[in-house]
This record gives C-alpha cells, structure tokens and sequence, in this order.
C-alpha cells in the first residue's frame, strides 16, 4: 500500500493514468467496437474538446489560481465562429484562426489582469468571464445555426492515416513543449507553489499570473475549434457541460488546486478518464442527467485524492 501512495505522490497523473485503463477495458468489453479504425476519428474528435478543457485550466491552477471560464469560452468561441465570423466572410482559416486565437487569448488575459492587477479572488474574477461569455454566446446565438462547409470538419476526420483531432491536441501540446524548454513553466510552478518565495527569488508574479491565465485562454480557443468540427454548428448550450469538465480533467489528473503541482500530461488523462466515464455510462443506458451527476463525482474523488496524496509533500513543507 505505501509503495502505492509513493508512487501517486511521485507521479500524480498516475490515479487518472489507471483510471483511464480501467475505463477502456470496459468500454470495450460493453462496445467492441468502440476503438475499430473506422470510429476511432470520431471517438477521438469527440474526446478533444474535453481534453483541451482540461489543458486550459490547468495553466492557473499551476500559477495558485482557478479559471472556471475555460468551458463556456470554448463554447463561446465555437458561436463566434460559426454565428459572427462565417457569415463575415471571415471563415477561412487563414483569417479566422488568428482573430479565434487572438479573442480566446485576450479573454484569458482579461481574467489574469483581474486576477493578478485588480486582485480580485480568481473565483469571483472568472465566474464574471463565466456568466459573461453565456450571456454573449445566448446573444449571438440562441438557437443552433448550421455552419457551411468549413475548415475546422478536418479535425473530426482523418488526413490520410491520421485523425484531424491528434492535430487539435498536439498543438496545445507543442506549445507546452515549447514553454517547457524556457523559463515560464518553472517560474509558473514557483509562483503556485509560493509567491512570496517566488517574488523573493525575482520573479514577476504578476506577469506569470498573467501569461497563465493567457494561456488558458489561447488552449480554450483550440478547444472551440475542436468543438466545432464535431457539432458543425453554433451550440451555446453547451457551455454549462464544459464549464467544470476542464476543472474536473486538471484536478482528476493531480494538478493540485493549492498550485504548484501538476501538468498537462495529468489533464490529459484525466480527461480521457472523464470520457471513457461518459462513453461507458451512455453505452450502458445511463440517463444523461446522471452523467452530470458522475461529472461531479469525478471532481469530488480527485479533490479528496489530490489532497491525501499532497498531505505528505505539505507536511514537509511546513516543517
């Protein structure tokens, strides 16, 4: 049992690794076919949205913060795409990608300048984002509209052998990567783990918390891009589903809520732990309204685990 518990606490993103083992071979064994060449890119399309939810919130909960924003701004950005920039004339890739990014990252920058200039309490700052993004997704878009021919039905297909989503997720993915390779990830995790310290040590806490929340918000538009190539049209109802799977994804995986621990690579499996949960619940005749039911009780489960497996670390640190 304490080899167990040691390696939860050296690698965190191993509960939701196993997890999702477990999940798959269920799935499996209730739908053989779930992972058959034929339905693997739309299996995986479906799962993208939640993954790269999951990858937007984890930047400001590694920076000590929480961004409960992130699902409804991919919802946000799927209407915007699909309801104001189609019907533009704006909907080819070339200029709709950039200003998607631009307004996705400019949300998210909004929320960190909230959080790390005005000092408002990240909940309070992106629960304002959260009720101002329905309210402009409701606005431009109360009712469905079908979107055209579009760039974005790649990422729910295949490009020769390879699924249009692995394209979505990987490029979330490299830009992490990238970070890794500067200094930004080990100043992000120095200011979730301790500001004061961090300030000490020379580094801008504001900035940081900034460029998270930035982050977040340029991942949540890669996001609607993905949500978009599977719904193929303007869906605003959808932001109350997302608006705590990114969360639920981040903390399952063992990113801590407390900041300074965690990655993408957790978010990732948890949030391919929170699909294969929906898929195994739909497949076997579970009513919808109990999915959101399991939604919550994922997130639950990896709070009370991320903080038992943490206990030991915090012990250290306050000694």
């Amino acid at each position: 049992m304490n080899r167990v518990l040691t390696l939860f606490q050296r690698w965190p993103f191993a509960f939701a690794l196993l997890l999702a083992l477990v999940l798959l071979v269920l799935n499996l064994f209730v739908s053989p076919s779930f992972l058959t060449p034929e339905r693997l890119p739309g299996t995986l399309a479906t799962l993208a949205p939640f993954v790269l939810v999951g990858f937007a919130s984890t930047p400001s909960i590694l920076a000590g913060g929480i961004d409960i924003s992130v699902g409804p701004l991919a919802t946000f950005i799927n209407c915007f795409f699909v309801a104001i920039l189609i019907p533009a004339g704006l909907g080819n890739w070339q200029l709709a990608a950039p200003i998607i990014l631009a307004v996705a990252a400019g949300a998210g920058a909004l929320n960190g300048i909230l959080v790390a200039v005005v000092r408002l309490h990240p909940v309070v700052a992106t629960t304002g984002m959260l009720f101002l993004l329905v309210g402009l997704s409701l606005s431009i878009a109360q009712n469905p509209v079908a979107a055209p021919d579009n760039w974005t039905e790649v990422f729910a297909g295949s490009i020769g052998v390879l699924p249009g989503a692995l394209l979505t997720i990987g490029a979330a993915g490299l830009i992490w990567f990238a970070l890794r390779r500067t200094a930004f990830v080990s100043n992000l995790l120095a200011t979730g783990e301790s500001d004061v310290s961090a300030y000490g040590s020379g580094v801008d806490i504001k900035v940081i918390r900034i460029l998270a929340y930035t982050l977040g918000g340029l991942f949540a538009g890669i996001a609607g891009i993905a949500l978009t190539a599977i719904v193929q049209s303007s869906q605003s109802s959808l932001a109350s589903t997302y608006a705590l799977l990114g969360l639920a994804a981040a903390v399952l995986g063992g990113t801590s809520l407390a900041g300074g621990r965690g990655g993408l690579l957790g978010a990732l499996f948890g949030a391919v732990s929170i699909f294969l949960l929906q898929q195994l619940l739909t497949a076997s005749g579970v009513a919808p309204s109990l999915i959101q039911f399991a939604y919550g009780a994922v997130l639950v489960v990896g709070v009370v685990l991320g903080a038992t497996l943490l206990a030991p670390r915090l012990k250290r640190n306050a000694s």
